[in-house]
């Protein structure tokens, strides 16, 4: 339903957003991703606009030694940096994983260096959502 061609996409029947969330947090740590961002935008909507909507994380992740290579071949690549990883309930009721392909993102990029890196990020995001 809400599968992209710039995102990973995973669809999950059987949980919810917060039994989802603590998957996805062990399995990031397996390829060597931390969160170092959570925004939660039914609560902050809530607060802000009195907007009423499903549960939805946007969790922003980071693998370190990744990182770093990406910034040293190309330091503004800066402004893709942490990774998302969005977690959220669908209309459908059903649970999405997704993150946009780094593949795709980092392509903007005209620096050859950064497309070893990217296809590297991506390998290891399509695992961790491979794993929920």
């Amino acid at each position: 339903m809400y599968e992209r061609e710039y995102a990973i996409t995973r669809v999950i029947d059987d949980k919810t957003v917060a039994e989802v969330s603590s998957h996805i947090r062990d399995a990031l740590n397996t390829e060597g991703f931390g969160v170092l961002t959570e925004i939660d935008v039914q609560a902050t909507l809530k607060k802000k606009l009195n907007v009423d909507r499903k549960p939805y994380l946007i969790l922003g992740v980071c693998n370190p030694s990744l990182a770093n290579r990406a910034l040293e071949a190309e330091p503004p690549i800066g402004v893709f940096l942490p990774c998302n990883v969005n977690v959220y309930e669908g209309d459908d009721g059903a649970v999405y994983v997704q993150t946009p392909k780094p593949t795709m993102m980092f392509g903007l990029v005209d620096n050859p260096s950064i497309k070893p890196i990217a296809e590297e990020v991506e390998t290891k995001l399509k695992r961790v959502i491979e794993k929920l």
